[in-house]
């Protein structure tokens, strides 16, 4: 680990990162014909025969039992050769299952030293923690989204404010999450770049209303904090119930009301992305409906502006006393420092530019963010689980791009890359997700589809009990020996989809599968279909501890990923930092690393 200049944490040299990468990739060179495996082959192409010398039983049996270092390596002084044994050397099975655990271990990325901390991450780029109050995304977002924009955006503003800049590009907004939150919560410029106008639109309206309530909740909250701590403090709870009972009576006797301070109920809400709120906090809606019209008891609530109110949390809108609404109590010089307010806001927002725009646009290795956005300055480039080739596009484009000053970027969706190599097709003219690094290139390394699909899968949610699905996954392999045997078929360009959940039985199954297929079901009875379960149910064990091997594999195809793509950051003559940072928990988002870079 070598300390570059100005106070960034440690990072691994690029030696180490390529060194890392050689000795993984060699093992898994090892493990390939496991993880390039389908379940679906199981039982019709004879896999477990083929691949595991092992009964299933004893495999599922060294899975579950805890790991013990191997002998000879007191200390966890292990090394390559340690796990030179996990395959046989002439039929390549698996022979050693307590070995093949450990070695997925030993290759973690903790292991190989080449993650930073990101807790060392963010104390060394500094900066007071601006997000620490403000928005309350579990009030608007899943679990899952809420982790995932908190401890990103706060990471991404520290990178900014580091950089000494103010724009960000976010590549695969979607839904507009992570950059809404960028915009109102750290007051950055933010261009949220999606291919699909869909994803743009619905983005843009969210970000709009969101915004509109967020100035005007802080605008009530600079107006008189005091008064709001007092009244705070002079509401115990029978008053707070009375005041309750008194909305209730209010709003269910007073359908159309006239409009005295638009503010309060037109400057509403922003974007992001709030929308993720389910049918269970209807009660909680409720609440918030009636709070808000208390606030704004002699003010007409457009559908929209209820529609809003939904999604705030409930400490987000004031209880205004009736002495503080009431329209026929104000005099003449209140009146006229609310419209002069009113004025001042409106002319405001018509000089403020907006923090966030939502841009529809397919980014590839050579897209010319210029074309795009018209303002484009020193500016740092973002991405939340971008999908495929769009991840590793995103690093491209921040090596060739010299107004993008520093990179942070989580990728998803491994399974949608595109490899050179995996038709053994050498096409150099084209642009691939997969290998990056010169080394995988010159070596022709390839994944595979399914390996890349393994990668995807999430050892640790099933670590803590949220098992694969054996059953369905049992149905699919037994349906592939029937139609192999039955039909003929190999291979087909039609897919079975989601038909487990919607069938009763075994032979149900089968039925509609066959139909989706475009296969005749006339020609096999209902004995014949019942005669393959009975054939195989006792072998389901089989199923699960094959799954459960590839399971047990997925984090390493998963480095594999991304030290290509730590490699072909160390392999750039401009980039002053690059690492590997664990974001996420990972029982909550699996694909928790993001592939950090800052240049000279």
């Amino acid at each position: 680990m070598w300390r570059p200049p100005a106070s960034l944490p440690p990072q691994p040299a690029a030696g180490e990162a390529a060194a890392a990468l050689r000795r993984l990739a060699a093992f898994l060179g090892r493990a390939l014909p496991l993880c390039r495996a389908h379940a679906t082959q199981l039982y019709a192409g004879g896999l477990w025969q083929r691949l595991v010398a092992a009964p299933p039983d004893a495999v599922l049996r060294a899975l579950r039992r805890p790991l013990r270092e191997p002998s000879g390596a007191a200390g966890g002084a292990w090394d390559d050769d340690t796990f030179s044994n996990v395959f046989c050397e002439n039929s390549k099975k698996l022979i050693n299952v307590h070995l093949f655990a450990l070695a997925v271990k030993y290759y973690s990325l903790s292991h190989l030293g080449v993650c930073t901390p990101l807790e060392e991450l963010l104390k060394a780029l500094g900066g007071d923690n601006q997000g620490s109050t403000g928005i309350k995304t579990d009030e608007f977002m899943n679990n899952k989204k809420s982790h995932e924009v908190q401890v990103m955006s706060e990471l991404v503003d520290k990178i900014a404010n580091y950089c000494g800049i103010k724009q960000v590009i976010d590549i695969g907004s979607g839904k507009g999450y992570l950059s809404s939150f960028l915009s109102m919560q750290y007051n950055l410029k933010v261009y949220g770049i999606d291919s699909s106008n869909t994803n743009t639109n619905g983005a843009h309206e969210r970000n709009r209303k969101l915004k509109k309530h967020w100035r005007a909740y802080q605008s009530r909250a600079r107006a008189n904090p005091k008064s709001q701590r007092l009244e705070k403090a002079n509401d115990s709870p029978v008053q707070n119930e009375i005041k309750f009972k008194a909305v209730n009576e209010r709003t269910l006797n007073n359908s159309c009301l006239q409009s005295q301070d638009q503010r309060t109920t037109q400057d509403l809400v922003p974007s992001c992305v709030f929308t993720e709120v389910t049918t269970s906090e209807t009660s909680k809606q409720t609440e918030i409906d009636l709070v808000a019209q208390a606030q704004c008891n002699e003010s007409e609530l457009s559908e929209e502006a209820i529609a809003i109110l939904n999604v705030l949390p409930a400490d987000a809108v004031e209880i205004f006393s009736s002495s503080q609404c009431d329209s026929e109590e104000l005099c003449e010089e209140e009146k006229a420092q609310r419209k002069m307010a009113s004025i001042k806001a409106k002319a405001s927002k018509s000089s403020e530019s907006n923090l966030y725009f939502p841009l529809t646009s397919y980014i590839t290795s050579e897209t010319e963010l210029g074309d795009i956005i018209t303002d484009l300055e020193d500016c740092i480039m973002v991405g939340l689980h971008t999908c495929g080739d769009l991840a590793a596009n995103t690093l491209r484009i921040f090596t060739a791009k010299p107004e993008i000053k520093a990179v942070c970027s989580v990728g998803c969706c491994y399974h949608l890359l595109s490899e050179q190599y995996e038709n053994q097709e050498d096409c150099t003219e084209e642009v691939w997700g997969f290998p990056m690094c010169q080394y995988l290139k010159d070596k022709g390394w390839c994944c595979g589809r399914n390996a890349r699909m393994s990668a995807c899968l999430a050892l640790e949610r099933i670590a803590v009990g949220q098992m694969l699905p054996t059953e369905s996954l049992f149905y699919r392999a037994v349906l592939q020996v029937i139609i192999e045997e039955i039909y003929g078929v190999t291979k087909s360009e039609r897919h079975v989809g989601k038909i487990f959940s919607k069938s009763s039985s075994f032979l149900d199954y089968v039925r509609k599968s066959l139909k989706k297929l475009e296969l005749d079901d006339s020609k096999l009875p209902d004995s014949c279909i019942m005669d393959y379960y009975e054939k195989y149910k006792h072998r389901m064990n089989e199923l699960e501890a094959f799954n459960m091997l590839k399971v047990v594999l997925a984090p390493c195809i998963e480095v594999l990923i991304l030290l290509d793509r730590l490699c072909y950051l160390k392999e750039q003559d401009n980039i002053a930092w690059s690492g590997l940072v664990k974001l996420f928990d990972p029982v909550k988002s699996p694909r928790c690393y993001a592939v950090i870079a800052l240049k000279k």
